[in-house]
């Protein structure tokens, strides 16, 4: 397997800043700044920030920027493609949805080796998963129990409002791919399927994933209402000034479907986050029903199937999870024998669900 690439600062500083100077013209004495990977990059993205200043018709100029370059070497997923990212927040750009604006992109992969673009820095901050909000960070030592309902709140609003638009409307229709399957659920389990088995190349390792993706396929609903589904869907992925949400980020799930899959992952990536790991979610935040009911009262859209949804959330995150597990033992960042691919947060969450559901054999429990 290839090791993951390490980018040179000083290389990419010079080839990123002649590209930069013709996407400014005007621009006199152009300096490109502060360039370095953000602490918190996650296994499926490679981010640069940067800074870049310079003059223009005698005044001073500053810009804070990011770029998103695709990944090489080993992936998270199967396929990563930028394009996508780049035109939903391009569309997204004259909605209520905030999202950092995109400028400029080079898809060739002649200036730095790989495609990437460019987008505006959104300043604010972000309620990280690392470590988990409901142990330590701002979230947990910093705010009240209101403060952290309010952020709740705040958060799902903004996710809600992804909700309520018409991607078909925003010229968002190239996110179906019906030769995947007849609608955009069975795309999904389509793409999920492969991805199990390219990420793992040993299904038989995983038997509840197995279980889950026939379960999934066998109760499978039937019409159901298609919109813009963010796909990453949890306050880590969001900036916030102050307890206001700012900020819309990380699109790489994203695509078509019933919304309620977002909702879906919103709860259970907070319950992986917390009963996954075995502790106590913080007092303030709102529970499973409270949230239910405020995103439909947000979307005037019925949270339904959401039981279903929970199980598609985490099994996506199980064979996720699966993928960076076996990621760290090759590149030594977990020893060979640990079980980490197969024992971990999401998939321990994805048994007690399907429990819960009395799925897979297991007979059913109360919540």
């Amino acid at each position: 397997m290839p090791h993951p690439e390490k980018r040179d600062p000083e290389q990419i500083r010079r080839q990123l800043l002649p590209w930069l100077a013709r996407r400014l013209p005007q621009a006199k004495a152009l300096e490109l700044r502060d360039l370095r990977s953000p602490s918190d990059t996650g296994f499926s993205s490679d981010t640069l920030l940067f800074e870049l200043h310079w003059e223009q018709a005698g005044e001073k100029h500053q810009r804070r920027l990011v770029a998103r370059i695709q990944p090489r070497g080993f992936n998270v997923f199967p396929s990563y493609d930028l394009t996508i990212q780049y035109r939903v927040m391009e569309a997204l750009a004259g909605s209520d949805v905030p999202v950092p604006r995109v400028l400029w992109n080079d898809w060739s992969g002649r200036v730095i080796g790989a495609p990437f673009y460019v987008m505006e820095r959104m300043e604010g901050w972000v309620p990280a998963d690392v470590p988990p909000m409901h142990t330590a960070g701002k979230v947990a030592e910093e705010l009240g129990p209101e403060e952290r309902a309010l952020l709740w709140w705040n958060g799902l609003e903004a996710m809600a409002r992804i909700h309520r638009l018409d991607p078909f409307a925003l010229g968002l229709g190239f996110l179906d791919a019906p030769e995947r399957g007849d609608t955009p659920l069975l795309q999904q389990l389509t793409d999920y399927d492969q991805f199990f088995s390219w990420g793992t190349g040993n299904r038989g390792r995983y038997p509840l994933i197995e279980c889950s993706l026939t379960w999934l396929r066998e109760n499978a609903p039937g019409e159901e209402p298609t919109r813009l589904c963010w796909g990453d869907s949890r306050l880590a992925n969001q900036i916030f000034s102050g307890l206001q949400c700012v900020g819309v980020l990380d699109w790489e799930m994203v695509r078509l479907g019933n919304p309620v899959q977002d909702l879906a992952w919103w709860i259970s990536a907070d319950r992986c986050f917390s009963d996954g790991l075995g502790v106590e979610r913080l007092e303030g935040f709102p529970d499973r029903a409270a949230t239910v009911a405020r995103w439909e009262e947000m979307t005037a859209l019925p949270a339904e199937p959401l039981d279903y949804y929970e199980v598609l959330a985490l099994m996506r995150f199980a064979v996720i999870m699966a993928r960076i597990g076996l990621q760290m033992k090759h590149y030594g960042l977990a020893p060979d024998d640990s079980a980490l691919d197969v024992e971990n947060l999401a998939s321990l969450t994805l048994q007690r669900k399907l429990e819960e559901l009395g799925a897979c054999g297991a007979p059913p429990t109360r919540r």
